[in-house]
C-alpha cells in the first residue's frame, strides 16, 4: 500500500464521522430553537430558555475547567458581576446590551486578579481558593447595599423592548438565550480546534511536559479564564434581565457554581458539546418535576443532579460524550508492516563533522537543604555530538538535566546556549530554553494521555508552526520518521512503554530543536526496541542535532556516545571517550563494577 493510499484511508473515516456528528449537533440545536415555537406553551419556552442559559454557562466554564483542567468552583463570581452590571446600568438608563460588555470587561479584570495567584495552587487547593473568593464577593455584595441592594436584592426598572432585553412575549428571550449559547459553543469550538486548545489540553494533562514543548502554561490558562469569565458575565447579564430580580445569595452562589460544573462533568469534561448534552439531560427533568410537583419538589433538582452524577461516574466515567463516542466508527492502527514502520529511521549516508560548542554548563551548584546535589558541574556540548551522561542512581544526573533545561534554578553557576544568531544566551525558564532550541524528554515518560499520537506531536510542532494544518503535516511526517505512523489516531495512553518513549522523542523533534536532552529513553524496553532506539538516535544526530543522553543501558552508551561524562555524588569523576572512561578504575569502583570490565574484555 502506498503512502498516498494510507493517507487517504486515514482521512475518509474521520471526515465521515465528523459530518455525522456535525449534522447531529445541528439537528439538536435546531430542536432547541424550534420545539418551543411548535408547542407554543409558556412553560416549555421557560424550560428551553433555561436550557440555553445553563448550557452557555457550563460551556463557558468548560473552557477553563475542562480544557485547562482548572476546577473552578467560584465561577458564579463572574455570573454575579455580569448580573449586577446589567441591572445597575439599566437602572441608570443604560441599555443592558452595553452593560453586558461592561460586565464582561470587569469580569475579565477580576478573573486575572484572582487567577494569577491561584494558578500557583493545584488540585483541591485551587478549588478551595476559588470558593473562598466567591464568599468574599457575596459578602461585598451584602456590604455595598447602595449599589447592590444588599440582602434585599435589586429589581430592574421594567422597560420593555429589545433595547432593554425585557419582553412580554417568550420568543425574544429564547432567541437571545439561543444566540448566547451559539456564541459560547462557537468560541469553545474555535479554541479547542486551534493551537491554544491543544496547549490547554496539554497543560491539563502534563504541565511540565507542556512547558518543555515551549508552552507558556500560565499565559494560556489566563487567556482561558479571561474568555470564560467574559462569556459567563454576558450570560449573567441576560439572565438577570430575564429574572428581573437578583440578590447576593443567589448570584454569588456556591450551588450555582457546582451546578454549571456538574453539567460539564456529566456531559463530558473537556469536550465542546458535552456541557450542552449534560444540560439537555438534566434541566428538563428538574424543571418538569418542579412544574408538576410545585412546593413538594423543593430540593428535588439536587437529588436529580446527584443521582445522574453517580450513574455517570459508575458507568460513563468520560461523560455522555465519551459514551456516545463508542458508537462512532473507530479505525484501528493503519496496517503497515513493522519493517515499513522502522525503515523510515535509516541513517544518513554521511555524518556531519562535530562543530563548536552549542551548550555550556559552568560551575553548576545545587543544594536541597543540607544535601549537596551537584558540586561544580561543568561541561560543554558540541554541534552534532552525542554526549553520554552516566552514573549511579541519585548521583545528580536528572538534577543537571533540570538545570540545563530551565526546570530547576541552580544556586550558582551558569548555563549558556548558542542561539541561531551565533551568540550565546542565558535562558532562565523552560519556555526560554525551548525558544532557543533546547528540547528534552523525561525520566518518567510524560505523554498527553487523552490526546492521540498525532495531537501529542502537534503540541511540539506548534512551537514552530501556528497554523493547525501545517502543524498536523509536520506531526505526521515526524511520526512516520520515528516509526509511529501506524498509531497516529491512537490515544497515547494505549501505547507500550517503548512506544511512549518514542512518542516523547517525536514530540520534541517536531519542535525542530538544535539540542536534545534524552533522560533514560531506553530504560524498561526490550533489546529489539533498544536497537531501534539507537538507530533513531543516530538518525537524529546525523540531521545536525546535538544530544545529551542519560542512560543506564551501557550497550546504548557505548554505541552512541562520542564522549561520556560520569557523575557520582554530584561531581564529575571522569570524562572522555567511552572506551577510556569505562576502564577508569574510579568509574569501575563507583558505578560499573568489575563484572562489566570483564564482560567487555
Amino acid at each position: 500500500m502506498t503512502d498516498t493510499s494510507l493517507a487517504s484511508s486515514e482521512a475518509v473515516a474521520p471526515s465521515v464521522s465528523n459530518r455525522r456528528g456535525a449534522l447531529a449537533i445541528a439537528a439538536l440545536l435546531a430542536a432547541i430553537l424550534l420545539l418551543p415555537v411548535l408547542i407554543g406553551d409558556q412553560f416549555v419556552y421557560h424550560v428551553f430558555i433555561t436550557i440555553c442559559i445553563f448550557a452557555a454557562l457550563s460551556t463557558a466554564w468548560n473552557i477553563v475547567g475542562g480544557f485547562a483542567g482548572q476546577l473552578s468552583l467560584g465561577h458564579a463570581i463572574f455570573y454575579g458581576i455580569g448580573a449586577y452590571a446589567g441591572i445597575i446600568l439599566m437602572n441608570m438608563g443604560i441599555s443592558p446590551w452595553l452593560g453586558m460588555f461592561v460586565g464582561a470587561a470587569v469580569a475579565v479584570a477580576v478573573a486575572l486578579a484572582i487567577s494569577y495567584p491561584c494558578f500557583r495552587l493545584h488540585g483541591s487547593f485551587f478549588s478551595l481558593a476559588t470558593i473562598a473568593f466567591l464568599e468574599v464577593f457575596r459578602v461585598l455584595a451584602l456590604h455595598f447595599r447602595d449599589f447592590t441592594g444588599g440582602a434585599t436584592g435589586k429589581m430592574i426598572a421594567l422597560k420593555f423592548g429589545w433595547e432593554w432585553m425585557v419582553f412580554r412575549e417568550k420568543f425574544p428571550p429564547l432567541a437571545i438565550a439561543f444566540g448566547l449559547l451559539l456564541l459560547t459553543l462557537a468560541i469553545a469550538w474555535w479554541i479547542r480546534s486551534h493551537r491554544i486548545g491543544f496547549y490547554l489540553v496539554a497543560t491539563r494533562e502534563r504541565e511540565s511536559a507542556a512547558k518543555a514543548a515551549g508552552v507558556n502554561t500560565v499565559k494560556v490558562k489566563l487567556i482561558a479564564v479571561s474568555v470564560s469569565a467574559a462569556l459567563t458575565a454576558m450570560v449573567g447579564t441576560f439572565h438577570a434581565m430575564y429574572l428581573t430580580f437578583i440578590e447576593p445569595a443567589a448570584v454569588f452562589s456556591l450551588a450555582l457554581s457546582i451546578q454549571i460544573a456538574m453539567f460539564a462533568l456529566i456531559g463530558g469534561l473537556g469536550t465542546v458539546f458535552g456541557p450542552l448534552l449534560g444540560v439537555i439531560l438534566l434541566v428538563p427533568i428538574s424543571e418538569l418535576a418542579r412544574g408538576w410537583l410545585g412546593a413538594h419538589a423543593v430540593g428535588l433538582h439536587g437529588f436529580v443532579y446527584g443521582a445522574a452524577l453517580v450513574v455517570v461516574v459508575l458507568f460513563m466515567p468520560n461523560g455522555l460524550m465519551g459514551y456516545l463516542s463508542r458508537f462512532k466508527r473507530q479505525d484501528g492502527p493503519t496496517k503497515v508492516s513493522q519493517a515499513a514502520a522502522v525503515a523510515t529511521v535509516a541513517r544518513a549516508a554521511e555524518r556531519l563533522p562535530i562543530g563548536d560548542a552549542v551548550l555550556v554548563a559552568d560551575g553548576l551548584q545545587k543544594h536541597f537543604g543540607g544535601l549537596h546535589v551537584t558540586n561544580n558541574v561543568s561541561f560543554s556540548l558540541r554541534q552534532g555530538e552525542i554526549l553520554g551522561l552516566i552514573g549511579p542512581n541519585g548521583a545528580g544526573k536528572t538534577t543537571v538535566f533540570n538545570m540545563i533545561s530551565g526546570f530547576l534554578k541552580q544556586d550558582s553557576g551558569t548555563v549558556t546556549v548558542r542561539g541561531e544568531d551565533g551568540k550565546f544566551h542565558t535562558p532562565l525558564s523552560p519556555t526560554d530554553f525551548a525558544a532557543i532550541g533546547v528540547g528534552r524528554t523525561f525520566q518518567i515518560v510524560q505523554p498527553f494521555a487523552s490526546m492521540t499520537v498525532e495531537e501529542n506531536i502537534m503540541v511540539g510542532a506548534f512551537h514552530r508552526y501556528q497554523d493547525v494544518r501545517e502543524a498536523r503535516e509536520v506531526a505526521r511526517e515526524t511520526a512516520h520518521r520515528m516509526g509511529l505512523g501506524p498509531w497516529l489516531n491512537a490515544e497515547a495512553r494505549g501505547l507500550t512503554i517503548g512506544g511512549l518513549k518514542r512518542l516523547e522523542v517525536a514530540r520534541v523533534m517536531a519542535m525542530k530543536p538544535r539540542v536534545l536532552l534524552l533522560d533514560e529513553v531506553m530504560a524498561g524496553i526490550n533489546q529489539t526496541d533498544v536497537r531501534r532506539a539507537i538507530d533513531l538516535m543516530f538518525h537524529i544526530r546525523d540531521s545536525g542535532v546535538s544530544i545529551i543522553a542519560i542512560e543506564h543501558v551501557m550497550q546504548a552508551i557505548m554505541s552512541l556516545s562520542d564522549r561520556v561524562i560520569v557523575i557520582n555524588s554530584g561531581q564529575i569523576i571522569a570524562e572522555g571517550k567511552p572506551q577510556d572512561v569505562v576502564r577508569d578504575p574510579i568509574v569501575v569502583e563507583a558505578y560499573l563494577g568489575k563484572e562489566f570490565v570483564h564482560a567487555q574484555a
